[in-house]
């Protein structure tokens, strides 16, 4: 019966995530948008770590309200930084250039792809009925990225660079999953979470403080308050529950949730920033879903098949 509380306490609080992700990637989109006097995207993302990671930490530092502090041993720290913080930057910088370059809709359908990527790591290619679903639901969702490349590849440059910059985030992202999980092992998966901000923050800032000394920054009430609602509600609380629920799910299982983000993001962005959804949305939706719920579900266990050939 606990574990079955506990199950469902993670799954409410993954689902609380993608809705708020969603928020962010509005919220982002709205920062990063050459029509709206864009910030630069890595200064952007790396600030934005590295403030929320300071309080994610401060708050398990100073409260008890995430649990006991607990500190780290020595050794895990280089793989705190390698693993969790530049694991992070090498996600954040190509997700805040594709929201710079196309629609955010585009670039959470992406990140709804990821979970793919995860079960391809997780497994190799062998003859059984799970490699071939696993396969399969790759195909589905790579049939879907392409739906996505294909009006940028006859639309123009920019718009192929900016889904080129999605699909990369949504690979970068599966593995600092993986990644997260990893650590989350050794080290308590709010504390990964912390750390790894603040530690992206740090490798991402210098690169941002040349894109502000190249394009300037404008400082004024909505960029500083869309930016703070995002550090708060993008940063801080989501990445405390994702973290929390890698440490006791599966990574592939987590980024199920993955799936929903494409749907919140759309639903976000149509209502606060209007930005239509299209029918290659749509198209492409639907092929990734399919691979998701193809490479989730054990249709040898659900259909009493043998599970080798």
């Amino acid at each position: 019966m606990l574990e079955k509380k506990n199950n469902t306490a993670i799954a409410g609080g993954l689902l609380l995530t993608v809705i708020l992700w969603g928020g962010n990637n509005a919220g982002t989109k709205w920062l990063v948008s050459p029509a709206l006097g864009a910030w630069p995207p890595i200064w952007t993302g790396g600030t934005r770590f590295l403030v929320a990671g300071a309080i994610l930490l401060a708050v398990l530092r100073f409260t008890k309200l995430l649990g006991e502090f607990k500190p780290i041993e020595r050794g895990l720290w280089p793989q705190l930084w390698l693993r969790g913080g530049l694991g992070l930057a090498a996600y954040i910088l190509p997700f805040c250039w594709a929201l710079h370059l196309t629609a955010a809709s585009h670039v959470a359908l992406y990140l709804g792809a990821s979970p793919i990527w995860a079960l391809l790591a997780e497994e190799r290619p062998r003859r059984s009925l799970v490699s071939v679903r696993r396969y399969t639901a790759a195909l589905l969702a790579l049939g879907g990225v392409v739906v996505l490349f294909w009006p940028a590849l006859q639309n123009g440059k920019s718009d192929l660079l900016g889904e080129f910059m999605g699909l990369t985030a949504s690979i970068m992202w599966a593995n600092y999953s993986w990644q997260a999980r990893f650590l989350s092992q050794k080290i308590p998966g709010v504390e990964v979470a912390a750390h790894s901000m603040w530690m992206s923050g740090v490798w991402l800032v210098p690169l941002g403080l040349i894109e502000v000394g190249r394009q300037g920054l404008l400082v004024d009430a909505p960029h500083l308050g869309v930016q703070a609602l995002c550090i708060l509600f993008g940063g801080v609380v989501p990445y405390a529950l994702w973290n929390s629920a890698l440490r006791h799910w599966r990574t592939s299982q987590v980024m199920l949730f993955n799936n929903f983000i494409p749907l919140t993001t759309a639903v976000w962005v149509h209502y606060a920033l209007h930005e239509p959804i299209t029918p290659t949305f749509c198209a492409a939706m639907i092929l990734i879903c399919a691979g998701v719920l193809v490479g989730q579900v054990d249709w040898a266990k659900f259909f009493k098949l043998p599970e080798s050939f």
